[in-house]
């Protein structure tokens, strides 16, 4: 660079270097927007498909690229893309799945309250029509695809917050009968529970930003396809719509998948136990958490999970199934955090009702099961007993302050009948 101005060696000098030799043993951050090469020929051919490479990173970065390797390696896939978020990649799902004016979505009505909103705020004025039914009644769902003749089946592993297992196996049966692409959130799962391109779904979607990162540091969202055919639609809906995931965020995620099977096998051990703790608690009407499952949820959920496993999400429904009461117990913890996510590794409880569902209506709310008094617990990998001791003693609090409200107000109304008398 000796023979350039100062201002010209600040912009150059020690840039675009050779690779070293050795081969890092993790993935570095790639934090460039584009790629220089030395003939632009060499550029033509690798946009034109002939070669492998990076040209801009909207079209795909290697740290990018080594995340969407491991995805489609663990879910068992034939490709994967990364989006900015979960709501990014279930939007390029459906667009890959080339909905048009006149197409019909079917989409469970447990569905998280973002995705339907996606579906009726965004979809709808293009003309794609939305029908929800209830995935866990296969023979309403499978007389609903034969009616609507949908294009696209939209479900979730495990509903959130109810943690509805749907039978994968039987909507991919009913999905590929109607002609239907079957796109499966796969968020509250993970692979490490269930692979639902196993069982016949042609997209698995998740929020990267929950269990897959696990560390509450990173925003993102997947996509892994079962069939090649489908990248070229994927990859449109990627490059065009532009919500691709940034390399830092990549780097977060892809560490944080490193250790999602350790996470995992804590997590669910944790709710587990805590779920059985919980279930004795008379402040506490319903524990829900699949492990109590009978019928044919208990049916769906041993053909859809592999392992012994149940999850690390445990929703409960207080006593007193109120809004008051479900403040007074979340503004009462001390450990677990009041988080507006799920999956990270330490435990944090959210309220439906004003969280995941607040864009429902409280009749709609009520019609699925998200009363005032419901709580979700995504239950993290500190010592259980911290864990139970926290909310027993949220709980407790909450109850005592409502006991004592109920004694403030009957004094009151004794007062206030005496003087009238």
């Amino acid at each position: 660079m000796g023979d350039f101005s100062l201002a010209t060696r600040f912009v150059h000098a020690g840039e675009r270097r050779d690779a070293p030799a050795g081969v890092p043993a993790s993935t570095p951050i790639y934090a460039t927007s584009s790629f220089i090469y030395e003939q632009v020929e060499d550029i033509d051919r690798i946009v034109d498909g002939e070669t492998s490479g990076f040209v801009y990173s909207r079209y795909g970065n290697p740290t990018v690229a080594a995340f969407e390797e491991a995805m489609a390696a663990v879910e068992n896939g034939k490709f994967a893309y990364a989006f900015g978020s979960g709501m990014a990649a279930i939007h390029a799902a459906l667009l890959a799945s080339e909905l048009s004016s006149g197409s019909v979505v079917l989409a469970s009505r447990d569905l998280y309250g973002s995705t339907l909103e996606l579906l009726y705020s965004v979809f709808r004025p293009f003309g794609v029509k939305t029908v929800t039914e209830d995935f866990n009644d296969i023979a309403a769902l499978r007389a609903r695809a034969l009616e609507v003749k949908p294009a696209v089946m939209f479900c979730e592993t495990l509903s959130n917050p109810l943690l509805k297992v749907c039978d994968i196996e039987e909507c991919a049966a009913i999905a590929r009968e109607v002609g239907a692409k079957l796109i499966v959130d796969n968020t509250f799962a993970t692979p490490y529970l269930c692979r639902p391109l196993d069982l016949g779904a042609d997209f698995v979607v998740h929020s990267a930003t929950k269990f897959l990162g696990g560390h509450a540091d990173a925003t993102g969202g997947v996509v892994v396809a079962k069939e090649e055919f489908d990248k070229p639609a994927l990859l449109g809906a990627l490059t065009l719509a532009g919500g691709v995931l940034s390399p830092w965020e990549a780097h977060s995620i892809l560490r944080g998948l490193k250790t999602l099977g350790l996470r995992m096998e804590k997590q669910c051990s944790n709710a587990e136990l805590l779920a059985n703790r919980l279930d004795k608690l008379p402040q506490i009407s319903e524990v829900i958490y699949p492990k109590f499952f009978e019928g044919d949820q208990a049916n769906a959920l041993d053909r859809t999970f592999h392992g012994s496993e149940y999850g690390a999400i445990v929703s409960i429904r207080l006593a007193d199934d109120t809004r008051e009461a479900a403040y007074r117990f979340l503004n009462a913890l001390q450990l677990c955090t009041r988080a507006a996510s799920v999956g990270d590794l330490f435990t944090g409880i959210v309220h439906p009702a004003t969280a995941t569902h607040r864009e429902l209506s409280p009749a709609k709310r009520a019609e699925i099961g998200i009363t005032e008094g419901l709580i979700r617990i995504s239950v993290g990998i500190e010592d259980v007993n911290d864990i139970v001791a926290d909310i027993e003693q949220a709980l407790r609090a909450g109850e005592a302050f409502s006991r004592g409200f109920s004694q403030i107000t009957l004094i009151e109304e004794t007062k206030a009948a005496t003087v009238g008398a």
